[in-house]
């Protein structure tokens, strides 16, 4: 009886020893470090909510307040008086913006894995120097290819297009980085052992590389949504057409021609935490594939 009470004792949760008794003093001190430094990571955060609820007369006080103090949604309102008055409805950009992001999100994932697949495992002449002429695509500016992107654009002829939006985003030199790191560690005995099953190189990429690689897929499907949600690029070089632009250059227009004025501040003010949301929420929802994506592509 009193063995059975003793190990009842040791498996009652508030009987076992906290982790917290467990560390000595320096593993305490980085994890108090570390709490700092996640609260001041989250500051960025907390004043894009706290600024999109400010009342006019908080946003120019001097000195600026972090916190808002009288919270209000007038900027929303705002906002929404602002998106009534546009000569193009505001969904009509909201739906140019999902179907852009949607669209870049599936064809960068794709052509990112295609590439990232015979770099990593076929080893073809010269594949050193492809991937590092990707890798090399890294250092260049927006601004240096923008040129080359109109031209290629429109000697295609898709200005005013959904695919002239989708089309210069597709070559995302860091997708296909974090695909061929991640393929890297998969043996090359388990592709070969498909391989004497019979299996085509189609089914070895979308029944094994692909299922094994998902968290470096979901990575690059993160990365790609958010450069493709907060795009203007397409939209200002591509589109004359107003109801093919999207939603963030529609948003970038609120304070256009209003340089050191109050107008319309308070719109734009709710309009950036608008813009910001979604990019939060995918992110919290996958942001264990992105750690085991880094922890798996050398990136330490």
């Amino acid at each position: 009886m009193q063995s059975q009470m003793a190990s009842m004792k040791r498996w009652l949760p508030w009987k076992k020893k906290s982790k917290l008794k467990q560390m000595d003093g320096f593993q305490k001190f980085l994890l108090v470090l570390l709490v700092i430094l996640s609260a001041f990571m989250l500051l960025p955060l907390v004043y894009i909510f706290n600024h999109a609820l400010k009342p006019y007369s908080e946003l120019f006080v001097y000195p600026p307040n972090f916190f808002v103090r009288e919270p209000s949604l007038q900027n929303f309102t705002e906002l929404f008086l602002v998106a009534s008055t546009s000569t193009v409805p505001v969904t009509r950009y909201l739906f140019n913006s999902f179907i852009i992001s949607g669209g870049a999100v599936v064809c960068v994932t794709i052509v990112s894995a295609l590439c990232a697949y015979p770099i990593s495992k076929h080893r073809f002449p010269g594949h050193k120097i492809v991937f590092a002429t990707i890798i090399l695509t890294l250092m260049f500016a927006p601004e240096a290819v923008q040129i080359p992107r109109y031209l290629v654009v429109s000697h295609l002829g898709i200005m005013n297009t959904y695919f002239g939006h989708i089309l210069p985003l597709v070559a995302m030199p860091v997708g296909v980085f974090l695909l061929k790191q991640f393929i890297d560690q998969l043996p090359n005995e388990l592709l070969e052992a498909a391989r004497i099953d019979g299996a085509g190189e189609l089914l070895i990429f979308l029944r094994i590389v692909i299922p094994i690689c998902l968290p470096a897929v979901a990575t690059v499907a993160i990365l790609t949504f958010q450069h493709s949600w907060g795009n203007t690029e397409t939209s200002t070089l591509f589109m004359q057409d107003d109801q093919m632009k999207n939603f963030p250059f529609f948003l970038s227009t609120l304070t256009n021609n209003l340089a050191n004025s109050v107008a319309r501040q308070g719109a734009a003010a709710a309009a950036a935490m608008v813009m910001f949301v979604p990019n939060l929420i995918i992110f919290l929802f996958f942001q264990g594939k992105v750690i085991a994506t880094m922890a798996h592509s050398g990136i330490k």
